[in-house]
């Protein structure tokens, strides 16, 4: 079975420097996350950025929170409401974009007033949170990478949160290698046929749709529709596949096996999709089967699919599924 991930070098990731455990923290501590400090390093190249640290606040500091208007908050200090830091944290996230132009992800500190997803809380007059907001540098920033992959180091805890991020990284690198080797109509389309399995299994009616923006290519501006369709597909791969999705794709995938297997064999294969849809076992059971056989019957078409590869096999991120 062909590798599907390209041999290149690790994939750069920004992240939230307190997580790999740097004490930029305002009391002076950090947030280590053993995910990404011991697991994920092995696979990816960090670039650690504090943004409170990044516009010139100490450690220790005083710590800040946002403010006012979730949709346009501001972040002040908790004691000193003088100390306003909105535009510094804004413009640092503007910078930091236009500086990480090679990153393939991001990991954000969660519940940050600077740096946090969701959830963030916006308090009012009477000192009452209001709906969530989010932090300033993580909107900034996102504002400019609108299709890079982002994620909260918390809900990275959630291994099927984990394992679609880290497959829309890796997914986002591809393309990264594609544009820097020069893209053409034949390796957009390449690119496409490559990702069908993952689609179909993540998000079916963006699968479809985005072969249909491809049907016509011949006549339209090809950086365009190629900015188009990496818009598209990183916004489908965002859907989490579900037991029902995957299982659809073990079936169609077992189809390009159904003259070389016995029939016993054939029965073993649909009995664990059956029990992999139903919950009994995890999805690394079928897969693992299904990689046997076609290491022993090889289809060309099979062996280019990201679906049976999308992150390296080592980081074990199917064994929760």
């Amino acid at each position: 079975m062909s590798q599907s991930l390209p041999a290149t070098a690790k994939p750069k990731l920004g992240i939230s420097a307190c997580l790999l455990g740097n004490e930029v923290r305002y009391n002076g501590g950090h947030k280590e996350s053993r995910l990404c400090s011991r697991t994920l390093t092995e696979h990816f190249d960090f670039v650690p950025v504090c943004p409170e640290v990044g516009i010139g606040m100490s450690v220790p500091r005083e710590p800040i929170r946002l403010v006012g208007d979730p949709n346009a908050p501001r972040a002040v200090g908790t004691v000193n409401r003088e100390m306003d830091v909105t535009a510094p944290l804004t413009a640092y996230g503007e910078q930091m974009a236009g500086e990480l132009t090679d990153i393939c992800g991001y990991i954000f500190m969660q519940q940050s007033p600077s740096c946090g997803l969701h959830r963030v809380k916006v308090y009012q007059d009477n000192g009452r949170p209001s709906e969530p907001g989010r932090g300033l540098f993580a909107q900034a920033f996102c504002a400019r990478h609108p299709n890079l992959p982002v994620e909260e180091d918390g809900r990275l805890n959630d291994p099927i949160l984990r394992e679609n991020f880290i497959t829309r990284v890796f997914a986002y690198s591809e393309w990264q290698q594609l544009l820097r080797d020069g893209i053409s109509r034949k390796g957009l389309i390449e690119f496409h046929s490559r990702y069908k399995y993952l689609l179909m299994a993540t998000n079916p009616v963006q699968y479809k749709q985005l072969g249909r923006m491809l049907g016509n290519i011949g006549q339209q501006d090809l950086g365009e529709i190629a900015t188009r369709y990496f818009s598209e597909l990183m916004s489908a791969l965002k859907s989490c596949a579900t037991r029902r999705t995957h299982s659809n794709v073990l079936q169609h995938l077992s189809g390009y096996l159904k003259q070389a297997l016995s029939s016993e064999e054939k029965q073993e294969m649909q009995q664990l999709i059956g029990q992999y849809r139903h919950g009994v076992v995890p999805l690394v059971v079928p897969m693992t089967l299904l990689k046997h056989h076609f290491r022993r019957h090889p289809d060309t078409y099979i062996a280019q699919q990201v679906y049976l590869q999308p992150h390296p096999e080592n980081l074990s991120l199917r064994n929760a599924l």
